[in-house]
C-alpha cells in the first residue's frame, strides 16, 4: 500500500518497459503496464479451476466469517502515518444484503480520530500462486485509501519489502477512480523507483461493482480490472529480491485514513463514515501443466 511519483524509461534487449506517470508521493509509482525481460521462465499456458478452492460470497449476516477473516488491530500508523484506529468492531466491518461493508469513521479511539477495519485472511486463507478475485465498490472522499492486496505469511525472505508485496487495488480518494495495481520487491520497490505498477482509470469504481483479480503463477503476476488487462510482471529468473513469490500469501481488505498517500491533499471529514462494498472474495487453485 505504499505509491508514488516517478517516470522510468527505458528500452534494452532483454526488456521493455511501457511507462506512464502517476501522482502520489508515499511509494514513487511510475511504471505502467510491464512488458518483461525475456529471459527468465518460460511462460506456460497456466490455467486454474474453475471451481473457488476458498472464497467468501457474504450470504450471511453479521460480523464477517471467523472461519476465513481475522483483523490486523492498532493505531501506530502501519508504517505510512495514517490516521485511522483498525478496530474489530461491527460498526467498522459488517455483512449484510449479500456484501461485506467495510466503514471508515470519524470517531476516536485510541490516540486516533478515526475508525476503519482491516480484514486478513492469514492463517484461515493462505495462498501459493491462484487467481483472486474480488468484486467490490469503493468509498469516495479526499482522504480515504481503500485497498484489497496481499502479504507474506511466513516472510520467510525477511521484512518488508523483501518477501514482497501484490496490491491487487489501490485507490486514493483525491485521485478519483484511478485504479493501481502493483507488486512490490526488495529490488522494485518506491524507494529506488524501480516498483512494477499500472493504472487505470474506471469512471464509475466509486459508485458500481467491479471485478478486481489477480493472477499469480510461477512465471509472472498479471492485475486485471473487469478482465481486462493492467498489469504484467514476468519472473525474470534471478533470485528472491526480484522475484519472492514462490512462498505463501495472504488477503488483505481495509479503507486507510490519511497516511502518506492517501493524505496527500488533506483529509475532508464531511466523507466519512466511507464506505467499500464487497460482493465476493474467489480464488481459485492453479492448475499445472
Amino acid at each position: 500500500m505504499k505509491p508514488s511519483r516517478m517516470l522510468l524509461l527505458g528500452v534494452t534487449l532483454s526488456m521493455a518497459l511501457q511507462v506512464t506517470a502517476c501522482l502520489g508521493p508515499h511509494r514513487d509509482r511510475a511504471i505502467a503496464r510491464v512488458v518483461p525481460a525475456s529471459q527468465g521462465p518460460h511462460d506456460k499456458p497456466w490455467t486454474f479451476e474453475a471451481t473457488p478452492e476458498w472464497g467468501d460470497e457474504f450470504d450471511y449476516t453479521g460480523l464477517p466469517d471467523t472461519a476465513k477473516w481475522g483483523y490486523d488491530i492498532g493505531g501506530e500508523g502501519w508504517g505510512n502515518n495514517e490516521l485511522q484506529y483498525y478496530t474489530d468492531s461491527i460498526d467498522n466491518a459488517f455483512v449484510g444484503d449479500g456484501v461485506l461493508t467495510i466503514v471508515a469513521r470519524k470517531q476516536a479511539k485510541g490516540k486516533r480520530n478515526y475508525t476503519s477495519t482491516r480484514l486478513i485472511s492469514k492463517g484461515k486463507g493462505d495462498f501459493l500462486y491462484g487467481r483472486f478475485e474480488v468484486r467490490a465498490k469503493l468509498p469516495s472522499g479526499r482522504g480515504t485509501w481503500p485497498a484489497i492486496w496481499m502479504l507474506p505469511t511466513d516472510w520467510v525472505h525477511g521484512g518488508w519489502p523483501k518477501s514482497g508485496e501484490i496490491d491487487i487495488m489501490e485507490h486514493v480518494g483525491f485521485d478519483p477512480n484511478r485504479i493501481h495495481i502493483t507488486a512490490h520487491t526488495e529490488a522494485y520497490y518506491f524507494k529506488i523507483n524501480t516498483q512494477k505498477t499500472a493504472t487505470k482509470v474506471i469512471d464509475n469504481a466509486m459508485t458500481q461493482f467491479h471485478l478486481y483479480r489477480v493472477d499469480w503463477t510461477p512465471d509472472a503476476i498479471r492485475g486485471y480490472i473487469d478482465d481486462a488487462l493492467v498489469l504484467e510482471f514476468r519472473n525474470e529468473g534471478k533470485d528472491y529480491k526480484v522475484w519472492p513469490f514462490d512462498k505463501r500469501f495472504h488477503l488483505l481488505m481495509n479503507i486507510a485514513v490519511g497516511g502518506d498517500w492517501g493524505g496527500q491533499q488533506g483529509v475532508d471529514d464531511q466523507a466519512f463514515p466511507a464506505r467499500m462494498q464487497i460482493d465476493y472474495v474467489r480464488t481459485y487453485k492453479l492448475i499445472d501443466r
